[in-house]
């Protein structure tokens, strides 16, 4: 029997088995609340004969190891949880906390330890290894053959040659005997026979040098061949180990089948009713079917699942038939095929009498409800398709898991308010909206967008570690925004990003907040997705990456996004490490710039607090901009370098440089000169381009209110007179949001008012909104401004929603009430019948006009 304690596998990874397959075939009786079957698991062993497994709250009732008895030893999670004390002595409450915090922490890291240890004998042994003698002699076989070469021939021609030559000699004899006379005849021949043998050994020679070209050809040929024979023997045996390692793959390879039983199961699926739904809660899945419940664990899943034939069964993956059995009563069996390597976490159930309503534009998407809000899905997916098709066209990837499938529970059913699967997403039915009900339209389908973005980054594409987990969280909100602009508009685009950028850096004080940190993710065992600080890490995560594509231009980023999701992509996980190798490849950004950005953004905390204030010089036509830098997160005890409760960064801050964008009178310009980083305290000077022109400043006659304006006026007449006696509108400091900071800026009342009256940007108003409403002394040309933008129909429904709250926050005594009689007057002239003296009923022909009206009840 195999010891459960004996090896601890690192990260609850099935004590180094690799899962290579698996299958699960399920049966549900709705009725008594049970689920029984078996899971087919094929997996790859390790050096050790035994391995691992997640499982809990179920009766295992037989194990076979390729079709054989296996042992196995099985400890639940729970009978280790009765065991302990239920209750700790305690002092104080900070003790107490840190006893909590202990007991959760145990918790965590139990039940990340696998519980049902298998035991697997090697029975062949390894047969595969071929002798080395047998290689080596084929080889000398092949290469030992020695080439010789005979010179009989050669012998032959040089015999040959000697015999002419002694019987030219005898005629030259002779001819000397006979003609003495002929002797200059004799010198002639004797030198033509002299050059004829001078041309014979040239000839030899040549032949000499042919051969010896002829034998070094053949020398060559015989090298190529024997490089040739080599590279073949090493193909041969590169191939051999291929087989070798492989064989030993197949030893190493199990089928391991585990029967079990389910009943009244507490978590992992829950039964309500007559509908049974899966959670992808952390750490969930092996409580309703054996696993290796870890995110690095990705494999196939083949899904069999028999119900009554009155109740649908929806999973993961295609569905490739239905079964009808032959019982009495008859049931039928859903059979799903997932070809994507998934995690067990992604694999969900819902079984219930779902009413099913295919998509209407041809994309390969099912929605499915209960048949009492039928009527009210049908509605709220109308859009579906402008978000499906809008993520495949800017991904140029189709959907990876084939059909898409979208079932909406009750709320009193579900667990949480949306529940994530491979192919599947469970939803509550409380974001439903028929068409009468205008108001969640906009929450639901960011909701729906996000939660299909969640399919390519986070469930297909995955973090490698749980540090990497905030980019494709990160990545899957950018997704989103891209949706909220295309079709929902820039204006609402920007204006909840801007929205974000507040929160995240109201709440970003803690290393809590920050994104790869261990102590922020491993450290937590991925609770750090849970609560408010969940939420802060996903805005902040999708801040960092559109500063990143700012930073590199949309199509780049595009680019990268495109070759993560692309199915000709060997790893189906994402790291930090290779998107900013991304970054700097395909991106163009420098590496000096990354390797100061990502450390700061992503593996701290905080974010940049910008305090800014200007003072024009008339004579050098010049404005001076004084700069405080600090940081959000709160400085640590006994640090003296903190200014109130920022951290001043000196010399370090953040990479980049910010921009300050000057609205003159003759013209708008943009000067890129504010960096991050430096010293705490700094002085920028921005060049005028427009000149004043020559006018008198008129002082008011005190107690005289011309244009609107009261006996306040006394207090802002400096603020005023410089206004007039520059050429500056108003002043805006990194204008398109390219950073993630909290900016602090301080000019002129009247330069306020101009921002909001003339600059058509929805941040831009927020912003003089949120500075007027908060100043000490109120005049009446702040409120009849608020006033004027209420009333402007062109204006962006949710920045005239902060101008009506202005208006009632600033009613007081001191200003007669006025902010309150305008709305007044406001709500009457549009929604106020005085004929019969009630409100009319509502109008949503002007959607916009009907939200701002709404807010005034």
């Amino acid at each position: 029997m195999a010891k459960a304690r004996k090896q601890k596998p690192e990260g609850g990874a099935g004590g180094g088995a690799t899962v290579l397959h698996q299958k699960l075939c399920l049966s549900i009786d709705m009725e008594n609340q049970l689920i029984y079957g078996y899971t087919e698991i094929k997996v790859l062993l390790a050096e050790n004969d035994t391995f691992a497994l997640h499982a809990d709250s179920m009766t295992i009732r037989n194990i076979l190891v390729d079709g054989e008895a296996a042992e196995f030893e099985y400890s639940p999670h729970w009978k280790n949880v009765d065991g302990q004390p239920s209750w700790l002595s305690v002092s104080c409450p900070k003790t107490a906390a840190d006893a909590a915090c202990s007991a959760y922490i145990s918790s965590l890291t139990g039940e990340s330890v696998p519980n049902l240890i298998i035991s697997s004998e090697r029975s062949v042994k390894s047969t595969t290894e071929l002798p080395e003698g047998e290689n080596g002699e084929h080889h000398e076989e092949n290469g030992g053959n020695s080439v010789k070469f005979s010179d009989d021939k050669a012998v032959k021609i040089c015999n040959g040659s000697g015999e002419g030559n002694d019987k030219e000699e005898e005629k030259e004899n002779k001819e000397e005997d006979e003609k003495e006379n002929e002797k200059e005849e004799k010198t002639e021949m004797e030198t033509e026979e002299k050059e004829r043998e001078k041309d014979k050994d040239k000839e030899t020679e040549e032949g000499k040098e042919k051969e010896t070209q002829k034998e070094k050809e053949k020398e060559r040929e015989e090298n190529e061949e024997e490089k040739e024979k080599k590279d073949v023997s090493d193909n041969e045996k590169d191939k051999e180990n291929e087989m070798q390692i492989e064989n030993e793959k197949v030893k190493n390879t199990k089928l391991v089948r585990v029967d079990y039983i389910l009943e009244k199961a507490e978590t992992g699926v829950h039964f309500v009713n007559n509908v049974l739904h899966s959670n992808c809660q952390i750490r969930r899945a092996h409580c309703w079917f054996p696993c290796i419940d870890s995110a690095t664990q990705r494999c196939p899943f083949d899904l069999e699942f028999t119900v009554s034939t009155d109740l649908v069964a929806v999973s993961n993956g295609d569905l490739l038939y239905q079964v009808l059995s032959k019982e009495d009563p008859p049931r039928k069996t859903y059979v799903y095929k997932l070809n994507t390597p998934v995690s067990a976490q992604w694999i969900s159930l819902v079984v219930g009498p779902f009413e099913v309503l295919p998509d209407k534009n041809g994309i390969s998407v099912s929605h499915m409800c209960l048949s009492p809000t039928l009527s009210k899905l049908e509605n709220t997916i109308s859009f579906f398709h402008d978000a499906y098709s809008c993520y495949e066209d800017y991904l140029a990837a189709p959907f990876p898991f084939g059909l898409y499938k979208q079932i909406f529970l009750p709320s009193e059913m579900v667990v949480s308010p949306t529940s994530f699967g491979a192919s599947t997403c469970i939803f509550s039915a409380d974001i439903l909206n028929d068409e009468k009900v205008i108001d969640q339209i906009i929450g639901t389908r960011i909701k729906l967008a996000y939660a299909l973005a969640r399919q390519w980054f986070g469930v297909y594409t995955s973090a490698e570690e749980p540090n990497d987990e905030w980019l494709l969280d990160g990545l899957a909100g950018f997704l989103t925004d891209l949706f909220i602009k295309r079709y929902l508009g820039n204006n609402e685009a920007r204006y909840r990003r801007f929205k974000a950028n507040c929160t995240v850096c109201q709440f970003d004080v803690s290393g809590a907040t920050g994104l790869g940190s261990p102590a922020a993710s491993t450290d937590l065992y991925g609770t750090q997705t849970f609560g408010s600080y969940g939420k802060i890490r996903s805005l902040k995560a999708v801040a960092v990456l559109q500063t990143l594509e700012k930073q590199m231009g949309p199509d780049f980023f595009q680019k990268i996004l495109q070759m993560i999701v692309a199915s000709t992509r060997a790893s189906r996980t994402l790291s930090t490490k290779e998107f900013r190798h991304l970054a700097n490849k395909i991106g163009n950004l420098e590496r000096p710039f990354l390797k100061e950005f990502f450390p700061r953004w992503i593996e701290s905390c905080g974010c940049p607090i910008m305090r800014l204030g200007i003072s024009y010089s008339k004579r050098r036509n010049m404005v001076e901009l004084a700069v405080s830098r600090g940081c959000t997160a709160k400085a640590e005890p006994g640090s003296d370098s903190h200014t109130d409760g920022d951290i001043q960064e000196g010399a370090t801050g953040w990479p980049g440089m910010m921009s300050v964008r000057v609205h003159e009178t003759d013209g708008v310009y943009d000067h890129p000169i504010l960096p991050l980083a430096g010293e705490a305290l700094q002085v920028v000077e921005l060049q005028c381009h427009s000149k004043v022109a020559a006018k008198r400043f008129q002082k008011t006659k005190k107690g005289s209110k011309p244009d609107g304006s009261d006996d306040n006026v006394e207090a802002s007449t400096q603020e005023n007179r410089m206004s007039m006696d520059a050429p500056l509108l108003w002043i805006r400091v990194d204008p398109e949001m390219e950073y993630l900071a909290e900016i602090h800026f301080h000019q002129p009342i009247q330069m306020w008012i101009n921002q909001l009256e003339k600059d058509k940007d929805v941040i831009s108003q927020s912003q003089a909104i949120a500075v007027l409403e908060k100043l000490p002394q109120l005049s009446f040309a702040v409120i009849n401004a608020l006033n004027n933008f209420l009333n402007d129909t062109k204006a962006f429904w949710r920045v005239r929603v902060e101008a009506a709250y202005a208006l009632a926050v600033t009613a007081s005594e001191d200003t007669d009430l006025a902010g309150l009689l305008h709305l007044v007057k406001f709500y009457k002239s549009r929604r106020f019948d005085a004929d019969i003296g009630l409100p009319r009923p509502n109008d949503f022909h002007d959607i916009p006009e009907y939200f701002v009206l709404e807010v005034m009840h």
